[in-house]
């Protein structure tokens, strides 16, 4: 067969017009330090606050710390993997998680794995974890109910779609309780088509024993209830910096919903616990320390977190997150430094009390001192007239309960509002 020159030589040119040289390049540092969940690398100048780093051994971590000669970073994984020297590679990415209705009915960790051994989640869709909450004009007035199934709160203390209600009080008195109660009351609007009413739910578990944990996945499984939530997971034996995003990574998800036209509710059990691992944190990464403590902004470590659950308005598609962040107060002292905190961000607290709890009245509620502030503009007309009175009415009878402590005999009125 001959060949002819100019044939070589065309084919030769089309060849050469089809060759891309690509250069593959990462801007990789090394890790001066390592050690308590907390790396040090040198030479990653350009790294953006909040990007995700590779480290060996798959292990990942994130870049807070940005200094003069270095980088602090927290790792999202087991820091006995790195060891000094070894290579610390940027990603060019921030944070980010898996979002949408594939993750429904699954169990993952703070960066959306799952941990449930159903197999991968193929979500279409990731969101960053941290996102600027909607603006003001964005936004409308809480006008929805969010049902509880509890009498108490939603008659008392009622809650609207888009609201952030704290639920506060001492270990052990309930406030799980009452959050799982609220998921399990959506289940009958999941078995309707009507859209407007389903509440999808997410439960994010911070700093908890894993057989905990594992329970309240069992009875969100027996009752029903996880086809509508995901539980986000980072138990007590995982890294700080897991607790410290692992409510970032639920609000995402939960985003999803909000700027979807849909409806989620998020709980976060609870926000002490994150704020002690981001103390941890910043006391392993030098920051100054404050009251208690904590580091100056764990005021804003909440507020950004919690700014995020709004009720959206038509124009950008009507939908809403609420939320129902639980803390755990010390002997019912809630001028602590947190839970004086959070109470100021949200929207009221549901408030639990010990004594109330041995004497078994369950839920705990002091109804004294909980409070909706924006709840009750979204009660309807029917709970409105019933609860109207009924907050008055068990003030007048708590004073006169206590007055009547002080006498053996009372005057008739008295006696028929204590006996009422």
């Amino acid at each position: 067969m001959e060949l002819r020159a100019a044939e070589v030589i065309s084919i030769l040119q089309k060849k050469i017009s089809n060759f891309e040289a690509k250069a593959d390049y990462a801007e990789v540092g090394h890790v001066l330090e390592v050690g308590d969940g907390i790396a040090r690398i040198y030479g990653l100048d350009r790294v953006q606050a909040g990007e995700l780093l590779e480290f060996p051994g798959n292990v990942l971590g994130m870049a807070l710390n940005l200094e003069d000669d270095n980088v602090g970073a927290v790792l999202f994984g087991e820091d006995q993997l790195i060891k000094e020297g070894d290579s610390g590679k940027r990603s060019g990415r921030i944070v980010d998680v898996p979002v949408g209705m594939e993750l429904l009915g699954r169990v993952v960790d703070a960066l959306g794995r799952p941990i449930d051994g159903k197999g991968d989640i193929k979500a279409k869709t990731r969101s960053n974890v941290e996102v600027k909450a909607p603006g003001i004009i964005a936004r409308q007035s809480v006008n929805e109910p969010m049902h509880t199934g509890i009498k108490a709160i939603d008659s008392l203390v009622p809650i609207g779609r888009g609201q952030r209600e704290l639920i506060i009080g001492d270990r052990q008195t309930g406030k799980t309780a009452i959050a799982i109660d609220t998921i399990l009351n959506q289940k009958k609007h999941h078995e309707g088509d009507d859209e407007s009413k389903k509440l999808y739910c997410i439960y994010v578990a911070i700093g908890q024993k894993r057989s905990t944990v594992a329970r309240i996945v069992k009875t969100l499984e027996d009752a029903g209830a996880m086809s509508y939530t995901t539980v986000v997971s980072a138990t007590a034996s995982d890294p700080a910096p897991m607790q410290f995003l692992a409510p970032y990574a639920g609000c995402a998800m939960g985003e999803y919903y909000r700027d979807n036209g849909k409806h989620a509710l998020i709980i976060y059990d609870d926000l002490s616990k994150q704020a002690v691992a981001y103390r941890q944190m910043s006391l392993l990464l030098r920051r100054p320390p404050g009251r208690e403590a904590f580091p100056g902004d764990v005021f804003y470590l909440h507020s950004r977190l919690l700014e995020r659950a709004a009720k959206m308005s038509d124009e950008q598609g009507g939908g809403s997150l609420t939320a129902l962040p639980i803390i755990e107060t010390q002997a019912g002292d809630v001028s602590a430094y947190i839970p004086t905190n959070v109470i100021s961000i949200t929207d009221g607290q549901i408030f639990l009390e010990s004594d109330l709890f041995y004497k078994g009245i369950r839920p705990a509620i002091n109804v004294g001192l909980s409070v909706s502030r924006v709840g009750s503009a979204a009660q309807i007309k029917a709970m409105k007239k019933v609860a109207g009175t009924l907050k008055i009415d068990q003030a007048q009878y708590r004073e006169l309960e206590a007055f009547s402590k002080f006498g053996s005999s009372l005057d008739v009125v008295t006696a028929m509002t204590i006996d009422k």
